[in-house]
């Protein structure tokens, strides 16, 4: 299959699945209302996935972020049930994040230890982690200030549409990447590392320090998007993004189907997020189990992958 035929695939699949949910829900699917829904329920997903991006651009992976995005929840909880402002609380949960995605790229880029191996490792130090700050509970209540679980439930009219808080958080994370990925020197060397890191290094780009810096992106995002659901939900607990490495990971590669090269592209990864939350969205109305939304978004990345190495193949 061509890249061109993958494209177009990825594209068609996306439009049969919101024209399947709309016939078999016509009520209630293709409303604006549950358009917006859906943006602002996959409004974390969106952000972890567009962070992983840039790691993924190099040949890399995180399997941490679910467990960061829980550690800074509770972080963030935690300080606010001290007493902290929530200026504060979300300021040191960020740093908890860039700390944390600072020393996957350590262990990555300056150790040589196997992204898989690093990142599996930090992904069960952070876990326990949230468990240690939050002892094991859920943080809710009066230990989260209002002020900051209303920002969740907020929004901007726009055209007579109120478009959530959530939502606009997504697109501002998607479009610095975008231009940081797209259209810098910074993206095209990450790129240029996932095509031949030995070449690069030759070329004189400091590969190191590059691949470093795309964990602490990644890590920034997932504790960006940890703060996103705490809000969302007014509460924090230590398994609360346990679901996002996964999806996240699954959006990046049927992104990556949409790449002439195969290569992670921003905008490939948004299409790949709005079809797992399409059919998140549409099989829960449905009452359809969730086992079988699992089973799903595996098939999904399995044909991903192999779509994609189909394509480098016959390149």
């Amino acid at each position: 299959m061509t890249a061109s035929l993958r494209r177009y695939a990825t594209l068609l699949g996306f439009a049969a699945i919101l024209v399947g949910f709309s016939v078999a829900l016509p009520g209630t699917f293709p409303t604006a209302r549950n358009l917006l829904n859906i943006t602002q329920q996959v409004s974390m997903l969106a952000v972890v996935a567009f962070a992983m991006t840039a790691v993924m651009a190099m040949g890399d992976f995180d399997l941490s972020v679910g467990a960061m995005a829980s550690l800074a929840g509770v972080v963030a909880a935690s300080l606010f049930a001290a007493g902290w402002s929530i200026p504060a609380g979300i300021a040191a949960a960020l740093a908890v994040g860039l700390a944390g995605g600072v020393v996957n790229g350590v262990l990555v880029a300056y150790l040589g230890i196997l992204p898989f191996v690093a990142t599996l490792g930090t992904l069960t130090i952070f876990s326990g982690s949230s468990f240690l700050v939050s002892g094991g509970r859920t943080i809710f209540g009066g230990a989260i200030p209002a002020g900051f679980g209303a920002f969740a439930r907020g929004g901007v009219e726009i055209v007579g549409l109120r478009i959530p808080n959530l939502t606009l958080v997504a697109l501002a994370v998607l479009l610095v990447l975008w231009v940081l990925l797209e259209h810098t020197s910074y993206g095209r060397r990450l790129y240029a590392i996932g095509g031949n890191a030995e070449a690069a290094r030759l070329a004189g780009i400091r590969v190191r320090p590059l691949r470093a810096s795309a964990f602490a992106i990644t890590g920034l995002g997932a504790a960006m998007a940890g703060l996103m659901y705490a809000s969302r939900v007014a509460s924090a607990n230590p398994t609360q993004g346990d679901g996002l490495m996964l999806d996240a990971i699954a959006a990046v590669f049927l992104g990556m189907t949409m790449s002439e090269e195969s290569e992670p592209r921003i905008f490939g990864t948004l299409v790949g997020v709005l079809i797992l939350a399409t059919l998140n969205n549409g099989l829960t109305q449905l009452a359809v189990d969730s086992y079988v939304r699992q089973i799903l978004v595996g098939a999904i990345i399995l044909a991903a992958v192999a779509s994609s190495r189909l394509g480098l193949s016959r390149g």
